[in-house]
């Protein structure tokens, strides 16, 4: 009896969180937790986080690094995504967008790290040059690492002044040390 009332339970929990099961039509858009390029004209670094997708979310987190330099029309996100190596992609890839905050597959971002003006722009060129030493751009591994959340951690062990401390959920982040 308690047997099939736990996996009935269980069952129940897992189509729930994976209410976005199909990724293509899950939301992309912006959260609306990051200063706009247009108002903000001081240099910007953002850190966020947001569930992972579909079930995985119960238990962790996508995390991801976008900055902007100072009078920037756009940022640059940094991020680890695994499928990019499942297509012979590097899994590391920056690219330039006004919304740096959007949702992870239906999953709201929150924002893990803000530093905003000239400490901001004195960190940009140490975190672009970290990423540019990133060690495992072209690996992906969901766990232990490395992943996702192993980059931001380790952009933050090679840059200190950061002080980023990732959510307990950033499964892999410990891969970095």
């Amino acid at each position: 009896m308690y047997k099939g009332l736990i996996l009935a339970v269980a069952a129940a929990l897992l189509s729930a969180c994976s209410s976005n099961s199909d990724w293509r039509t899950a939301s992309r858009e912006p959260a609306g937790i990051a200063p706009s390029p247009t108002t903000e004209k001081r240099a910007v670094i953002e850190v966020y986080g947001a569930d992972a997708f579909s079930w995985r979310g119960w238990f962790a987190v996508h995390t991801w690094i976008a900055t902007k330099e100072a009078n920037a029309d756009e940022y640059t996100v940094h991020e680890v995504v695994g499928w990019r190596v499942e297509r012979g992609q590097p899994a590391l890839y920056s690219y330039r967008t006004t919304t740096p905050d959007r949702y992870w597959y239906g999953s709201k971002p929150e924002k893990i790290q803000s530093i905003v003006g000239e400490e901001a722009q004195q960190l940009i060129p140490k975190i672009e040059s970290a990423i540019q030493r990133y060690p495992w751009a072209n690996e992906y591994t969901l766990f232990p690492g490395p992943n996702s959340n192993t980059f931001p951690a380790w952009v933050g062990l090679q840059v200190p002044e950061l002080e980023l401390d990732m959510p307990f959920r950033a499964i892999g982040s410990g891969y970095a040390d």
